[in-house]
């Protein structure tokens, strides 16, 4: 790709020179190296000059990474990874240098200067460009050694650094003398062994130790716990074995008598509470072998396991005695238990008693249990409290009353745990029962109770009472008719005036209104003449005859004196509102009609029609 490019800019700078407007050493980026080695954390500078022909003037001037052909390069300084460590420290005549802080393997990268004057034909990019490489540091170290031996350890990256460099060496954390890339220990002693690790002088680099193990002869051996201090589960923690040896020791780690691995360090990641016990480091050569003391290991954690007991068994009834126990697992020991019933605190302690335990002491119980580590809560346990029917009530459709054919349904309720088996229904006063079910149709008068019954026991309810009423059609039946025969009468009486006293029909022309009041036999079959105002069946008869002239007298009474010729007779039967049915609110009434007009009131021209019409209308 760069030769593609290469090629592309000399096409560019061709072709310029072609047209005559200028020649190839008049444009040009120079870099001062086109590699750099850096380490990680440090800062460089790419240092470069550029050129340009007379009577150009630099417009903008920026670094970039990519090119493309046909594409504008993108400017680093616009790059939000760049755009805070990168620094222009030339300027817009001939200096292009740039400092770039704090990189990364990821600025591991090839880097272009490109220039843009005011003229379209004038731009330039260095193709050259600079590689930018970046490394790490780590040590090079025999893996061990025997006292007296000389030892060499090399600090090394994974490229040559460009800046003459001052190497540090460090040993366990403590800086050497050495200044060298390389650490010389000629005749090494046992106090050379140690965890070595190097940096470059004036950056905050610094490599992996690595550890150097000087063999000798087993002397004393000791296993050393590091951190120091409380170890919680999930931290880390090495068990590092110290011997004095010579020749070369051969570290053996033990937990109780159970073999676990060779070196000087044992190191546990994100320890478990099964990894505490004793640990031990054996130390062995040719010579001889020697055990370490050990050491123990305590590894703390909060509560775990965390659970709820009952105790008994079977089906907690009212007033039984429960104890709930909380168990867990945890090191150190639970420091205190709470006890929650859904969300709220009940007791503390490890058992949570309850004595002539109640309906309302069900529900869902769980235990906290902390330690100076942490807490954790148990899952929820569920008390179930059974109880035998309880509140038994007796409720009903409607007020109570009802028509005979009718019913009232009654509905048993009532409290229990387990729910009701069955419901029984009662009328008082029977000892066997009328019904079964929680709903019940009440199709007689009387007083009803339920009984409810579960498994613990049973409850009967207060009573309830039901009224039927009888209705007594044939009153209305009997009231008719006696109605019908007086109403006959009066039409006989009316006639016998007519034929008596026709004289007299022109001077009385007031209407004539009759109240009958009918009796009828009642419930008990006697003969009881109706009071509207509070008999439930009372009934009336009006009679009202009308005269000639159309007018209607109110309140008068038939008498010998009134000659007047009746047209309409009106029958009305009212029922008290109490007990109307709705089929029962409309009028029910008798019309009779009796058409004799007098030939004398005649006119001459009148048609004589001396026929008479009665009828009857009933709804």
């Amino acid at each position: 790709m760069v030769m593609a490019l290469r090629m592309t800019h000399f096409s560019w700078i061709f072709l310029l020179m072609m047209s005559g407007v200028y020649s190839a050493d008049d444009w040009g980026v120079s870099y001062s190296s086109s590699y750099i080695c850096a380490l990680k954390g440090s800062s460089v500078i790419m240092s470069c000059t550029y050129k340009y022909p007379t009577g150009y003037k630099i417009k903008k001037v920026f670094w970039t990474k990519l090119i493309e052909k046909g594409v504008e390069p993108p400017d680093l300084f616009n790059d939000s990874e760049y755009s805070q460590r990168i620094r222009y420290l030339g300027d817009k005549q001939q200096n292009c240098t740039i400092r770039l802080n704090d990189v990364t393997q990821k600025d591991s990268h090839k880097y272009y200067f490109r220039f843009i004057t005011d003229k379209d034909n004038g731009r330039w990019i260095g193709i050259q460009g600079v590689t930018l490489e970046i490394t790490d540091l780590h040590v090079e170290s025999p893996e061990s050694v025997t006292e007296g031996d000389t030892v060499s350890l090399t600090c090394k990256s994974t490229c040559n650094l460009t800046d003459r460099a001052t190497f540090i060496w460090l040993k366990n954390t403590q800086s050497l003398t050495e200044r060298n890339n390389k650490l010389l220990l000629q005749s090494v002693r046992r106090e050379d062994a140690g965890r070595y690790s190097c940096a470059v002088h004036g950056h905050k680099l610094t490599s992996p130790h690595v550890y150097l193990n000087v063999k000798y002869p087993p002397k004393e051996t000791f296993a050393v716990v590091s951190p120091s201090g409380e170890t919680v589960e999930g931290d880390s923690v090495n068990l590092t074995c110290s011997s004095d040896s010579n020749p070369p020791a051969d570290i053996h780690w033990f937990k109780e008598k159970t073999f676990l691995t060779h070196g000087q360090i044992y190191s546990i990641t994100s320890i478990r509470s099964d990894d505490s016990g004793e640990y031990k480091c054996k130390s062995r050569n040719e010579v001889g072998e020697k055990y370490s003391d050990a050491v123990t290991l305590n590894v703390m954690y909060l509560p775990r396991n965390v659970s709820v007991s009952m105790s008994g068994s079977g089906e907690i009834v009212l007033g039984d005695s429960v104890n709930l126990t909380c168990s867990s697992d945890s090191n150190p020991p639970v420091l205190n238990y709470t006890w929650f019933k859904e969300n709220t605190t009940v007791g503390s302690g490890k058992i949570y008693s309850i004595t002539s335990i109640r309906s309302d002491h069900s529900g869902e119980y769980k235990c906290n249990s902390r330690n100076e580590v942490g807490e954790k809560y148990s899952d929820a346990v569920t008390l179930n409290v059974m109880y035998s029917p309880r509140n038994v009530s007796v409720s009903m459709s409607g007020s109570g009353e009802t028509v005979l054919g009718d019913s009232v349904t009654l509905t048993c309720s009532s409290d229990s745990n387990p729910p009701v088996l069955n419901y029984t229904w009662f009328k008082e006063n029977e000892s066997s029962a009328v019904g079964s079910g929680q709903s019940y149709s009440a199709l007689q008068s009387g007083f009803f109770y339920c009984v409810a019954q579960n498994q613990h026991g049973s409850q009967r309810s207060a009573a309830v009472q039901v009224t039927v009423e009888v209705k007594d059609f044939t009153a209305v039946a009997g009231v008719t008719g006696v109605c019908g025969g007086l109403i006959f009468i009066i039409i006989i009486l009316f006639v016998w005036k007519k034929n008596h006293r026709h004289d007299d029909i022109r001077q009385k022309q007031d209407d004539l209104y009759v109240n009958t009041t009918c009796r009828y036999l009642a419930h008990d079959g006697a003969l009881s003449e109706v009071n509207t105002a509070n008999q439930n069946h009372a009934q009336h008869v009006s009679v009202a005859p009308r005269g000639l002239n159309g007018d209607q007298t109110t309140g008068r009474t038939l008498n010998s004196g009134d000659t007047e010729e009746i047209q309409y007779i009106t029958v009305t039967f009212h029922r008290n509102q109490e007990m109307k049915r709705p089929e029962e609110n409309e009028t029910q009434y008798d019309n009779i009609r009796i058409h004799q007009p007098d030939a004398a009131m005649r006119s001459a021209d009148e048609t004589v029609d001396d026929q008479t019409v009665i009828y009857s209308t009933v709804k």
